[in-house]
C-alpha cells in the first residue's frame, strides 16, 4: 500500500482523482470464488468465503445534488466545483460505467456476522446460516491514497448484494440527510466518525416505506408512504466492522472451509495495515500484532463511547456490525442526540435499554469481548499470549471507567472527579427534567444563582421552594470545587468548559423540517444544518441561537418520527 504518496495538486476532476487510487482491500484480500467477475451479482445468496464481493452499483435514476461537505473537500484537496459536475455525479449516484482508468467498474461488499450485546445471532441472515448478511445497500466503490491518508469511499443506498436479504437496496432522502448532516456534525464535535462526501437524490425513483402519520403517538408505524431514493457517499481509512472480524472467526472456529484460519489473519492484518499502522509496527511477530491491536482498540472505543455520552450521543442500535474496527462513529441508522437528560434515552423502538444513552459503556464492552474472542483463534498455540489477550478484555471495565470519570470532569470543570457533586448533580437533573446540551453550556457561563440554569429546565421550579434550595446548595459547592472565586479564574474555566460543552447538537425536530422540505426540493435546510452544525461551540448569530438553542416544544415529546423511530432506512 502506497500511504507515503502525496498529493500537492487540487483535485479538479475526475481524472485527477484517478491518479490517487489504490484499491488495497480487493487486491491484497480473498474474492468470492462464487462472485460474477462483471459485478452484477444483485440476488441474495449464500457467500461461503472470501473478504468481499465484486458487485456493481446501481445508478439511481435522474440524480440530482443537494449537498456535498466544503470541509471534507477541503481536506482532500477537491475544489467544490467537483461535486456538480457531470462524471461526479454520475460516480457517486451509483453510475461507474464511464469512469478514467484506471479507475475500476465494479465496487465491492462484504460481509459480516452479528452480535447483539455480545451473543451471537444467525438468523437475522436469510439462510440460518450466517452466510447472507452483510453489506445490503452499502458498496465500497473507491479507495485511494490523498495527501499521505487512505480513504475509502462507500456509496449507501447504491442497490442490491447479495447480502440484501431480499430488500430493494436503496435508502430514502430522509434518512441519508440524516446521516450526511451527523457525520459532519460529529467530526465538527471533535469524535472519530466516518465523513461524509457527497448527497444526491432521484428526480423521479421513489420506494415505499413505513413510516408515522402526522402527530403519531405510535410505537410502530402505521402507514406506508411514498419516499425519494438517495445516495450518500461515506468516507473512512476503512471500512471493517467487529462484526467482520468475528465472521471469519466464525468460520475458522468451525473450520467452514480449508481457507477459514488464513482468511481470519489475513483481514486482521489488513485492519491494522489500514487503521493502526501508526502504532503497529509491520515486522512485529503475528502475536505481538494481535495482542497490540486488542489494546489499540480497548483505547479507541473506551474514548470514543465516553464523548458519545459527553455530548448526548446515542447510538441506539450498537451491535457488533455497527461497531468500527477502526474504533470510530460508523453507522448512523436509528441514533439520536438527547433533548432532555435520561440515561435510558433510546432512538429507536427496538433497540431496548441495553443500547440506551448511558448504557453505551456496557454495550461497548460486549463488542470488545466478540472483538478480543474473534482474535483468539489467531494466538491459540500460544498460551502466554492468549492469557494477555485475556487480560486485556478482562481490563476493558476500568478502562472504560477511567474514560468515562475523565469526561464528567471535563464537562464539570473539574481537574479531577468528584463522585459525591456528579451523583448530586444527576440525581437534580433527573427531578428537574433538564436539557442535557443547554444545561452543561449554561453551566459553561460559571453562572453566580441558578436563573441561568433554568433556561435548561423543562420543568418550572419556581414553586417548589426544596428544589431550588438544592440546587443553589449545589451551584455554591460545585464553585469552591473548580475554584471560581477571581474573574480571571472564572473565564479560563469557562472557556475551558465551552471547549467540551456544545452549545449546538443535532437534533431530531430541527431534522424533521429540513427533509421535509427536502421531498418537496427545497434544501435551503439541510444547508442551513450543516453551516450551523459544522461549528457546534462556537457562539452564532442572534438568530441562530433563538432558532437551536431552545428547549425542545412539549407537543413533540413522544411523537413518532421525532422523539423515537422504528426505522431509518
Amino acid at each position: 500500500m502506497k500511504e507515503n504518496e502525496q498529493n500537492t495538486g487540487t483535485v479538479k476532476t475526475l481524472n485527477d482523482l484517478a491518479q490517487l487510487v489504490d484499491y488495497s482491500f480487493m487486491d491484497t484480500l480473498n474474492f468470492d470464488p462464487e462472485a460474477k467477475v462483471n459485478g452484477v451479482d444483485h440476488a441474495p445468496r449464500q457467500v461461503f468465503t472470501g473478504h468481499y464481493v465484486p458487485v456493481k452499483p446501481t445508478p439511481i435514476e435522474d440524480p440530482e445534488y443537494i449537498v456535498h461537505s466544503k470541509n471534507l473537500f477541503r481536506e482532500l484537496g477537491f475544489v467544490d466545483s467537483l461535486a456538480k459536475s457531470d462524471d461526479f455525479i454520475r460516480m457517486f449516484s451509483g453510475d461507474l460505467n464511464n469512469l478514467p482508468e484506471p479507475m475500476r467498474k465494479v465496487g465491492w461488499a462484504t460481509g459480516y456476522a452479528l452480535s447483539i450485546y455480545g451473543t451471537e445471532y444467525y438468523q437475522q441472515c436469510p439462510f440460518g446460516t450466517g452466510n447472507g448478511y452483510g453489506d445490503g445497500r452499502a458498496i465500497s466503490v473507491l479507495e485511494a491514497v490523498i495527501n499521505g491518508r487512505r480513504w475509502e469511499m462507500q456509496l449507501k443506498g447504491s442497490g442490491q448484494t447479495p447480502y440484501c436479504r431480499g430488500a430493494d437496496g436503496r435508502a430514502v432522502l430522509r434518512s441519508s440527510i440524516r446521516e450526511f448532516l451527523a457525520q459532519e456534525h460529529m467530526h465538527a464535535l471533535g469524535i472519530p466518525t466516518s465523513r461524509s462526501l457527497s448527497l444526491f437524490t432521484s428526480k423521479t425513483q421513489k420506494v415505499k416505506r413505513p413510516w408515522y402519520t402526522k402527530g403519531s403517538h405510535s410505537k410502530d408505524p402505521e402507514v406506508m408512504i411514498d419516499e425519494a431514493v438517495a445516495i450518500s457517499t461515506r468516507v473512512a481509512p476503512s471500512f471493517i466492522r467487529v462484526g467482520q472480524i468475528e465472521l471469519f472467526a466464525r468460520r475458522a472456529r468451525k473450520n467452514e472451509h480449508p481457507k477459514a484460519m488464513e482468511e481470519l489473519e489475513k483481514i486482521v492484518l489488513h485492519l491494522i495495515d489500514r487503521e493502526y499502522s501508526e502504532v503497529i509496527e509491520h515486522d512485529f511477530s503475528i502475536q505481538k500484532k494481535v495482542l497490540l491491536l486488542a489494546q489499540e482498540f480497548r483505547t479507541r472505543l473506551t474514548s470514543l463511547v465516553a464523548n458519545w455520552i459527553r455530548v448526548g450521543y446515542c447510538q441506539g442500535n450498537f451491535n457488533s456490525d455497527n461497531c468500527a474496527a477502526g474504533g470510530f462513529t460508523l453507522d448512523y441508522g436509528p441514533f439520536g442526540f438527547c433533548d432532555l437528560f435520561d440515561p435510558e434515552y433510546q432512538p429507536w423502538t427496538g433497540g431496548g435499554k441495553h443500547f440506551s444513552f448511558l448504557n453505551q459503556p456496557n454495550a461497548a464492552e460486549r463488542n470488545f469481548f466478540v472483538f478480543c474472542s474473534a482474535l483468539q483463534p489467531l494466538l491459540n498455540s500460544d498460551e502466554n499470549a492468549l492469557a494477555q489477550l485475556d487480560e486485556i478484555r478482562n481490563d476493558f471495565p476500568e478502562f472504560m471507567q477511567i474514560e468515562m470519570k475523565k469526561m464528567w470532569a471535563s464537562k464539570l470543570g473539574f481537574d479531577t472527579y468528584n463522585a459525591i457533586l456528579f451523583r448530586e448533580l444527576a440525581m437534580l437533573m433527573m427531578k428537574t427534567s433538564v436539557d442535557y446540551t443547554i444545561f452543561f453550556r449554561e453551566l459553561s457561563q460559571i453562572p453566580d444563582e441558578i436563573e441561568a440554569l433554568k433556561k435548561s429546565f423543562y420543568t418550572d421550579i419556581n414553586h417548589n421552594e426544596g428544589l431550588k434550595k438544592s440546587w443553589s446548595d449545589w451551584l455554591v459547592k460545585w464553585k469552591v470545587h473548580v475554584n471560581a472565586a477571581s474573574p480571571k479564574s472564572r473565564e479560563k474555566l469557562s472557556q475551558r468548559m465551552k471547549l467540551v460543552n456544545p452549545k449546538y447538537t443535532l437534533r431530531e425536530w430541527h431534522l424533521v423540517p429540513a427533509y421535509q422540505q427536502a421531498s418537496s426540493g427545497d434544501y435551503s435546510l439541510i444547508k442551513e444544518l450543516q453551516e450551523v452544525m459544522t461549528k457546534p461551540y462556537a457562539e452564532q448569530s442572534k438568530d441562530v441561537e433563538e432558532k437551536y438553542y431552545s428547549l425542545k416544544p412539549s407537543e413533540l415529546f413522544k411523537v413518532g418520527g421525532i422523539s423515537h423511530i422504528s426505522c431509518s432506512s
